[in-house]
């Protein structure tokens, strides 16, 4: 298996939370993806959703807090954005390129992620088979993001670099783990 640890960035912006962290790991073997998130620190001043009672694939859930990564076949414009939820809720778009020809893909049906919390720690893991999206041996390009809303309101952007004048975890220069 082909294991990289990671470690997300804010964008700078007037809301900062200096006590948070966000770590993680993501790896490929043949072609199970496994992702995990660790966000820790002053957990008190994240505005996290609760655990739904049914998970389900919703929309928007980069609205409130919500973990993120995106899967580009590298040398195609095509990608995939995974979209996991503290509350459970889940979703994946497909695109054909960048913002373009944007789907939520059908020949997935479930995101199983497993997420515990602790007092300053939220951890969130996801195994996941590609073999419906993703031939064996495709390489892949991959970016990670998280948005971390706050208590107060106000929004953080979190990804493994920040290439632009703002936020954009869509541009395929931010896909910098390579699988």
């Amino acid at each position: 298996m082909n294991i990289r640890s990671f470690s997300l960035k804010p964008f700078p912006s007037a809301v900062l939370l200096p006590h948070l962290k966000i770590t993680g790991n993501i790896g490929r073997c043949l072609n199970t993806l496994s992702i995990s998130y660790e966000l820790s620190g002053t957990l008190e001043e994240v505005s996290i959703p609760a655990q739904a009672d049914m998970r389900v694939r919703k929309n928007g859930l980069w609205e409130e807090t919500c973990f993120e990564f995106f899967l580009g076949i590298k040398d195609s414009d095509r990608y995939w954005e995974f979209n996991l939820s503290p509350a459970g809720h889940w979703n994946i778009y497909r695109f054909t390129s960048c913002r373009q020809g944007m789907q939520e893909e059908p020949t997935l049906m479930t995101l199983p992620f497993r997420l515990r919390t602790q007092p300053e720690t939220l951890l969130l893991s996801l195994e996941l088979d590609l073999d419906r999206i993703i031939q064996p041996g495709e390489a892949l390009q991959v970016g990670i993001s998280a948005v971390i809303k706050t208590i107060h309101g106000g929004v953080m952007c979190w990804s493994l670099t920040h290439p632009g004048p703002r936020p954009d975890f869509h541009r395929r220069d931010s896909f910098i783990i390579e699988l």
